[in-house]
This record gives C-alpha cells, sequence and structure tokens, in this order.
C-alpha cells in the first residue's frame, strides 16, 4: 500500500483487492529502524472499518517490535511480521518470547530479513513463525530496483523449509516475478508494479500469481530453474 494514493488509502485497498489481491501489505516505519515515517494503528485501524475482511500483512520496520504488537492487534492487523535484526538489538523481549505475543494478540507471525542479515540467522526461530520475509532492497522506501543476489537465501530455506512461507518484497515486478518464484517464494509483495497504473492492476496480479503457481514455489522449474 506504500505505492498507493495514500491521500485516498480505503479506494486504493478496495481498487487492489477488486482486482484480485490476496493481502494488504502494511508497511509501518517508526522512523528510527528506518529512515522514513509512514503510519500507525490509528490508520491501519480506520482502514479496517473500510476494508473489514481484508487480510493485513503488517511489516513492521521499527526498532522496538514488541512496543507495538497489541496496538496493531487491536487495530486489525492479521499477521505481524518483526525484523529480525530489531528484535535482537533493541527489543525488550528476545525473540520467542516476541512470538509467543504476536500470538496471543491473534495475529500470525511474521520474521524479516534485511539484505545484509544472513540467513543463517533465522534458522533457530523459522519453527516459531508463519513467514519469513527476505527483503528485495533496503526497507524504508518504495519503488527500488529488486535485488536478485538475495535469491540463494529464498533458495535456501525453500530448500530447508518446503512448507514455510517465503515472502519477497521491494522490486517485484512481471519483470522479475520469475526469478523470485523460482528461487521458491510463494507470497509476493508488489507495489509501485500494481499501483502505477491501476487499470493494469488485476493483469499483473493475475501474472504475479501465474508464476508462483508455475514454478511450484520453486520446485518446478527445471533446467531454467538452474539457470536463473
Amino acid at each position: 500500500m506504500l505505492a498507493s494514493d495514500l491521500s485516498d488509502l480505503a479506494a486504493e485497498a478496495k481498487c487492489v483487492l477488486a482486482a484480485g489481491c490476496d493481502e494488504l501489505h502494511l508497511d509501518v516505519m517508526d522512523g528510527s529502524f528506518v529512515p522514513n515515517i509512514t503510519w500507525g494503528p490509528p490508520v491501519i485501524k480506520s482502514l479496517r472499518k473500510a476494508v473489514p475482511d481484508a487480510f493485513f500483512d503488517c511489516h513492521m520496520m521499527v526498532s522496538r517490535p514488541s512496543q507495538w504488537v497489541k496496538d496493531i492487534g487491536e487495530a486489525g492487523g492479521s499477521r505481524y511480521c518483526f525484523h529480525l535484526e530489531a528484535a535482537q538489538q533493541s527489543d525488550d523481549l528476545d525473540v520467542p518470547a516476541l512470538c509467543e505475543l504476536i500470538r496471543a494478540n491473534n495475529m500470525q507471525v511474521g520474521v524479516a530479513l534485511k539484505p545484509g542479515t544472513l540467513v543463517s540467522a533465522v534458522a533457530e526461530f523459522v519453527s516459531l513463525v508463519d513467514m519469513v520475509l527476505v527483503m528485495t532492497v533496503e526497507p524504508g522506501f518504495g519503488g527500488q530496483s529488486f535485488m536478485p543476489n538475495m535469491m540463494p537465501k529464498v533458495v535456501s530455506l525453500r530448500d530447508q523449509h518446503p512448507d514455510l512461507d517465503i515472502q519477497v518484497d521491494g522490486g517485484l515486478s512481471p519483470k522479475t516475478i520469475d526469478v523470485a518464484a523460482k528461487a521458491g517464494a510463494n507470497i509476493i509483495v508488489a507495489g509501485s508494479a500494481v499501483f502505477k497504473v491501476k487499470s493494469e492492476a488485476k493483469n499483473v496480479i493475475e501474472g504475479l500469481r501465474g508464476s508462483v503457481e508455475k514454478y511450484g514455489n520453486g520446485k518446478g522449474g527445471g533446467e531454467e530453474e538452474e539457470e536463473a
């Protein structure tokens, strides 16, 4: 949603839901963990009233993720995706306790990795979460270019965890989706590609979904997959 017309957030959300998106990805930035500020629980609560049945994937780019769990849950969050770096460096709770808190507030648990964080850092926590997010740009701003050198992280996660939800976020478009799908991603975040030309949103979303289905979350690429 960061790439949408923020002056008309409810209408933009309804537009992409009608176009077939499965989730609304809400980037919450605090100006501390990342050098940008977006929205927080009051905006999410207002948006929930406009789209009561939508799945809110809350990507928490915040320094102290445990601080906002209760507020995001009450605002209508469906999944709370915290950054592993923030949880380990500046939170009062350790990662297992944070995951437990998120579940206690009736949300799915996601954990995100910045480009500079090794995939091995999340290995001991995969069993505690529903989804791992591999950032394919530096978090903080939309409209950045896709980083294909992040795909080995996705491949590693998919090889070790065949049934894990693996999300990729940053620079995803019809031009980059096949690389991500072949690597093993099955949840795709697309901002500019969807909102740039809203009349094409349905076609873009169908194309992204089609790539993930075609390549079977990294299991169906064959020789082409090996070359990617």
